[in-house]
């Protein structure tokens, strides 16, 4: 137990030092684009610094949910706070989707408004600095979160990426606006929308797969690997919920009918060691032992025989 506490640990801090890292670098590329998205009068560049502050603003949500994540079990919660981290990764959905409200309303009014956006040479240089920045951001959140098998990181890496792909389309309208073309800018934002949208739809639907306990393991794979051990007649009923770096797996064993308890208990410890050793992230198996009573049938069927 305080082997599995330790590790739970330092899984937390070290998400929480990618987290922390990020959001300096998050909250910098925001106030650059806002400032002077402002004073630019561009609304493709606002509302890509607001979605950048959104960034910032996942990070101090990962904080908390992180932080109530690693809680260990209790009484009231016997599989620990695990989940927790996943419906966090929920809370950054919702914010993109709010996001995505914002920036349709300043379209909105900007449209009506008949606005005219300023390009200067400063506007490409803020922009190619913040998307070099933000390109950082994501692969080292992407190689953190997938060696740690952390949800949030990798859902906020994708929140990130969406962040570059907004502020190369707000270079394409800044670069229209200069030619002329002055409702590119409110285009753009429309198309924004779409880009942040869409990520928001992904990281709701790959959060609501791990709520809702979908197969989150090759079941014919452990089947083999529970199969191959020494005792084992059958195996059935495989099932396994969870997060990438925590799945729950419980499973229906055959054993021998004249076994005792004590070799019968035996054979589960060894499936567990095994599967455990074959999938590291299987954090608790629960094995079911049955009698093999296909066996027993057998030999009914093969003494009724003999008597006729």
């Amino acid at each position: 137990m305080g082997r599995d506490t330790a590790i739970k640990s330092d899984y937390a801090l070290q998400v929480r030092k990618v987290l922390i890292f990020t959001l300096f670098l998050n909250v910098a590329v925001a106030i650059a684009k806002v400032f002077y998205g402002f004073m630019s009068n561009s609304v493709a560049m606002m509302s890509d610094g607001f979605h950048s502050f959104f960034d910032g603003t996942s990070n101090i949500v990962g904080l908390v949910g992180i932080w109530i994540a690693s809680h260990p079990p209790d009484e009231n919660h016997p599989y620990g706070h695990k989940k927790y981290e996943t419906f966090f990764t929920v809370v950054i959905a919702v914010m993109l989707f709010t996001t995505c409200f914002e920036i349709l309303r300043k379209v909105y009014q900007s449209f009506l408004e008949g606005h005219r956006t300023e390009v200067t040479p400063a506007s490409f240089i803020i922009m190619l600095f913040t998307i070099g920045v933000n390109i950082f951001v994501m692969l080292y959140e992407k190689k953190k979160g997938e060696s740690l098998g952390s949800d949030f990181l990798i859902a906020d890496a994708k929140h990130t990426k969406s962040d570059i792909l907004v502020s190369f389309t707000v270079i394409a309208s800044l670069v229209f606006s200069g030619l002329g073309y002055h409702h590119a800018d409110i285009i753009v934002g429309l198309i924004i929308i779409v880009f942040i949208g869409r990520i928001g739809y992904e990281i709701l639907r790959d959060a609501s797969n791990i709520l809702v306990d979908t197969v989150c393991l090759n079941t014919r794979a452990v089947e083999a690997v529970v199969l191959s051990l020494d005792g084992v007649r059958g195996c059935h009923d495989i099932r396994t919920r969870g997060a990438q770096n925590a799945i729950y797996l419980d499973l229906h064993v055959l054993v021998d009918r004249d076994l005792s308890t004590e070799k019968s208990h035996g054979i589960a410890d060894h499936i567990e060691e095994a599967i455990k050793r074959e999938f590291p992230s299987v954090v608790d198996i629960v094995v079911h032992i049955e009698p093999d009573v296909k066996e027993q049938q057998v030999s009914v069927d093969s003494r009724g025989q003999g008597f006729q």
